[in-house]
């Protein structure tokens, strides 16, 4: 049985499905080809076993033998240690990728969280709230589009950052917000034209849907 564990909801609603964290875990463990399992946790009763992992009560969290991470930004770094096809081996390399993986969790999804949400809750009525997030992500990408106008991947070659800017972007374009910015979209489309994204998104939607089967079984 391999070390590695990824936890993930035993269930979650329809709207989430492919957006669910755990799927950045998957793709980072299917493109290392790392062995894993999968392990599930109640999505109603969060209780004092998932808080002793997770202690906001979200996921995923994965377990490596005796270690317990979560969130995925550090998950991710955490397999980036573990296999060369997540993280480049030279210092230089290593430290672009890293600078990158903290970019996106911390200067585009901080932006893109929002304003999916409001997307998601049909809260985007012309409100200044909503018009605040969307010039807030529109500065963003503004930024983020020269960038990657001028790269392939955002330290020479795929790695975690990759999977992670990826992921964040993704709500994003589900609304067309990337419909300005070209290299934005390109870069989204060549990252999850990759085999080990499909494979990953593939077997989440399968995990919820075998869930709602044993729902109805019950």
């Amino acid at each position: 049985m391999p070390d590695l564990t990824l936890t993930t909801f035993d269930w979650v609603p329809e709207m989430p499905r492919g957006l669910v964290r755990d799927l950045r875990v998957r793709w980072a463990l299917e493109e290392a080809t790392l062995p894993y399992r999968v392990a599930s946790t109640p999505f109603g009763d969060r209780g004092p076993t998932h808080l002793a992992h997770q202690p906001f009560g979200q996921v995923p969290w994965l377990t490596d033998g005796d270690l317990s991470i979560f969130e995925s930004g550090a998950i991710l770094l955490h397999l980036g240690a573990l296999s060369a096809k997540l993280m480049p081996s030279d210092p230089r390399g290593r430290s672009e990728s890293t600078k990158w993986v903290f970019a996106a969790l911390n200067s585009v999804e901080m932006a893109s969280l929002p304003w999916s949400m409001f997307k998601f809750t049909g809260s985007d009525d012309g409100s200044p709230a909503a018009k605040f997030v969307d010039g807030f992500l529109k500065i963003r990408l503004k930024h983020l589009e020269p960038v990657l106008a001028g790269r392939e991947w955002l330290a020479g070659s795929f790695s975690v950052a990759d999977i992670l800017m990826a992921d964040v972007l993704r709500p994003v374009d589900r609304f067309d917000g990337l419909a300005d910015h070209p290299a934005c979209r390109a870069y989204l489309a060549r990252a999850t034209a990759r085999p080990a994204f499909a494979k990953a998104h593939a077997d989440q939607m399968a995990h919820f849907a075998a869930a709602d089967a044993k729902r109805r079984a019950d």
